[in-house]
């Protein structure tokens, strides 16, 4: 009898990869209606063990809301979790489990990744199909999807291996069984003319996962630029409405007391329209370009006040933990 020899770098991959990969659950509270409290109800996703000291990564939108969070290993072992730090805008989550762990992930370099180079997904579709295993390639990378009009989700990594609802925050790793980036969305049924979308997967770059990571277990909460304003996004047909000089921008409506952005000089009715070398339009949405710079960097603010244009100069602040 010949046996077969069915090892291939995926499977070797998967091999290393999958027991550092884990099922997400959380139980979202119920709220109170016109009828009553309504149930508490579960939710689920995935995650990849990132630390011999039981550190979890995954996504922000999978455990956010959530109480009670746990977490099922490959084999079928569920041990209790604790939500370390969170950030919305990097939709990143760090978790901690103080049991024993089966092992941890390697951490490639996601500035490596080529169009056309074969990629894993590991995760928990629905969360009844664990540790799922699906292959693709890398489709691009550097890709940009509009979250709404203030925010796009920038420098992602684009895939057709199947990733689908559970997948959200599981691996997407490499022949070398090294994770390349976290799993984050899937665009679906969309389309463009009479053509339909499919096979459009993102996930976060691990490089980027990295790096938030680290100040989520540091801190708490990832280090963002603070302004100290409240704004709103200005549109060509808000601009047309009420008469505005400029058809892009951030209305700021009001200026936080001993804030950066009050020692800067800003009032309330400004409009900014750049940031340092920056314009701020539809390719460029502020927190976007105010997120391009660190806590503490100095830079120039390009405001319309009254028909007048004016430079302004500011150093960011941290942004106040959550």
């Amino acid at each position: 009898m010949v046996i077969s020899d069915i090892e291939t770098p995926i499977t070797d991959a998967v091999e290393q990869v999958g027991p550092t990969v884990v099922t997400v659950v959380g139980i979202v509270p119920g709220e109170m209606t016109f009828f009553g409290r309504s149930s508490d109800y579960p939710v689920s996703g995935s995650g990849v063990i990132i630390s011999s000291e039981g550190y979890i990564l995954t996504n922000n939108h999978v455990i956010e809301g959530t109480q009670d969070v746990s977490v099922i290993l490959a084999d079928g072992t569920e041990m209790a979790a604790e939500v370390i730090g969170a950030d919305e805008f990097s939709d990143l989550a760090v978790l901690k489990v103080d049991d024993l762990i089966p092992a941890t992930a390697p951490l490639g370099n996601s500035d490596n990744l080529k169009p056309g180079e074969t990629v894993i997904a590991i995760g928990s579709p629905l969360g009844d199909f664990k540790n799922t295993v699906t292959v693709g390639v890398v489709s691009g990378t550097e890709r940009s999807i509009q979250v709404n009009e203030n925010y796009s989700m920038e420098g992602l990594i684009q895939t057709d291996a199947a990733i689908n609802q559970g997948n959200s925050g599981g691996p997407l790793v490499n022949l070398a069984g090294e994770v390349v980036g976290i799993n984050t969305l899937i665009v679906r049924g969309g389309s463009y003319g009479s053509a339909i979308a499919e096979g459009l997967g993102f996930a976060i770059p691990v490089n980027t996962a990295k790096a938030v990571a680290q100040q989520l277990i540091e801190k708490g909460y990832f280090s963002y630029p603070y302004l100290g304003i409240r704004w709103q996004w200005i549109t060509p047909s808000i601009a047309a409405r009420y008469g505005l000089p400029v058809n892009s921008g951030a209305y700021i409506s009001h200026i936080a007391s001993g804030s950066p952005a009050d020692i800067s000089g800003l009032e309330a009715g400004d409009i900014l329209v750049q940031i340092g070398e920056q314009q701020l339009d539809d390719s460029n949405p502020f927190i976007n370009v105010l997120y391009d710079f660190k806590p503490g960097e100095t830079t120039t603010l390009s405001v319309v006040r009254n028909q007048e244009s004016l430079t302004l100069d500011v150093t960011f602040g941290e942004h106040p933990a959550p």
